[in-house]
């Protein structure tokens, strides 16, 4: 028997009926007053929409239907709902009568295919100002998507809060907004601020940042042979939690341990600023670096410069311009590329104000990259996640993110249990992705990744030449990725390294010289 999912629209009479099977999305209507409206929710346009009389509707529940809540048009801002009770629950009673409720009915609906086209509908209903359908959608999605269920429905349920958040910002309902804001009390964990000890742990659980140090530190100690002196500039989200490995590395090569000079960027910690957060300062910080590399007979200095990637590091670009004109190439510069780059504002995020010598009509990043190729440095690395978060419509954006970052969900189930506390640190991050992504526009959306080959082509017209890893370096990473579950895996591409989780490609790693 065939079963299929009423919802009403609030823009004419409609209704959309969504197959338990999914495999076709129709809408059948009345008296629809914008058939290019109407012609957005249809996926499906070999069979032609259904017209049904308002007698035939009954058939979706015991009676018709209740008329749409007044709808408010404040200044073009969106459309809000006049709710008479400020305080409405997300999770409140079905929409209609004989609106399917039982787990059963909604259980159809909760497979991941299912939930990626409900949350593809809620998106373009909130887009185009659909309070109704956008609100009963949620609903629907709330009860089939808990946040402690499976691995699909914790990943919907993170879009889903991030929809809402979008819809409260855009001032759709202001329900939403309520809903928002508890579900932001609830899911706060993205605030937790790691020691340096637990955020070591806490590194060390997936080959999510494993990788990228893996390769990189294999290349960099190749690319350093014979310097007396190493200057790092260590661009990564994780507070230099790749250096103590790499300090090993060059306390034990064979002609001696170098001078070490570290130097990392200082942004200002804002709510654009990515999980994980240290709650240490960098003073601290480098002081207990300085302290384990003096222990490994390494002499090091490490210095912090104030510099954002919002300006492309500007700051730090004209203090390293500086230190290149006294410098009297006894020292190799290292740039290490730590999934920081895709934080530089790309060219879908508007006009932004910088102090580099550039166009106004030149790429942010590809400017960067530029600078960096005049600098001469002996190497670049560049790691980071190989997906596409730059669409210009949320929508667009929706599919790209669902359709990568399920991953992380279903990689946690196999090494750590429900009620951890690292585990719900760990889905934080990731909700913190989801949410910048989904619900931020402009500048305030710093989630803006791009895949391998793009950065490849920006690498290459900046004046950049891939190099190979070496076999010591494949068995680096071989080695490490033994120590995780048997999922993951290592893929060449190329010169290039892709981390894999289930054949799909996850992280990639890559190494750079001047052509």
């Amino acid at each position: 028997m065939h079963h299929s999912l009423p919802l009403l629209s609030s823009i004419g009479t409609r209704v959309l009926e969504i197959p338990i099977n999914c495999t076709a999305l129709y809408i059948f209507s009345v008296q629809i007053p914008n058939p290019q409206i109407y012609s957005k929710y249809c996926s499906c346009t070999s069979a032609p929409p259904l017209s049904i009389s308002s007698h035939q509707m009954m058939q979706f529940g015991e009676s018709a239907p209740p008329p749409s809540p007044p709808l408010i048009n404040l200044n073009g801002q969106g459309l809000r709902l006049d709710l008479t009770a400020p305080k409405a629950p997300l999770h409140r009673p079905r929409p209609w009568t004989g609106f399917p409720i039982s787990a059963k009915s909604l259980g159809s609906f909760n497979t991941g295919s299912c939930m990626e086209q409900l949350l593809f509908h809620c998106a373009n209903a909130i887009e185009v100002n659909d309070a109704t359908l956008a609100q009963q959608l949620i609903w629907v999605l709330h009860n089939i998507a808990p946040p402690d269920g499976d691995s699909n429905q914790r990943l919907t349920a993170a879009f889903l809060h991030a929809l809402i958040a979008r819809a409260s910002k855009t001032g759709s309902c202001k329900m939403l907004a309520v809903a928002a804001a508890r579900a932001d009390a609830d899911l706060a964990l993205h605030a937790h601020r790691f020691s340096a000890v637990d955020l070591v742990s806490f590194v060390d659980l997936t080959p999510w940042h494993r990788f990228g140090y893996s390769a990189a530190n294999a290349a960099i100690t190749e690319a350093v042979e014979g310097f007396p002196v190493i200057h790092i500039v260590d661009l990564s989200t994780t507070h230099c939690m790749q250096i103590p490995t790499l300090i090993d590395l060059l306390a034990s090569r064979p002609e001696g341990p170098p001078i070490l000079r570290l130097t990392i960027p200082s942004p200002a910690t804002t709510i654009t600023t990515p999980p994980p957060i240290l709650d240490l300062s960098y003073d601290e910080l480098g002081a207990k670096l300085v302290h384990f590399a003096r222990s490994r007979n390494v002499a090091m200095e490490f210095r912090v410069i104030p510099s954002n990637p919002c300006d492309a590091f500007d700051t730090l670009i004209e203090q390293l311009r500086v230190q290149q004109l006294v410098s009297d190439g006894s020292e190799a510069l290292i740039v290490n590329c730590q999934m920081m780059l895709h934080y530089i504002p790309d060219e879908t995020a508007g006009a932004i104000s910088y102090t580099m010598s550039m166009t106004s009509s030149t790429s942010l990043r590809s400017a960067f990259l530029k600078v960096l190729r005049s600098l001469q440095p002996a190497l670049v690395t560049l790691v980071d996640e190989d997906a596409d978060f730059t669409a210009s419509d949320v929508v667009g954006r929706l599919r790209s993110a669902f359709n990568y970052l399920w991953i992380p969900y279903d990689a946690v189930d196999t090494f750590l249990p429900k009620e951890s506390e690292q585990r719900r640190w760990y889905e934080a991050g990731v909700r913190w992705k989801i949410e910048n992504v989904i619900a931020h526009e402009g500048m305030q959306r710093v989630e803006r990744l791009e895949p391998k080959g793009r950065w490849a082509q920006r690498m290459r017209a900046a004046g950049f030449r891939g190099v190979g890893f070496s076999e010591d370096a494949v068995g680096e990473v071989k080695g490490m990725l033994e120590e995780h579950s048997a999922g993951w895996g290592l893929k060449r591409e190329e010169e290039d390294f892709v981390l894999t989780w289930k054949g799909h490609n996850v992280v990639f790693a890559t190494a750079w010289v001047p052509s």
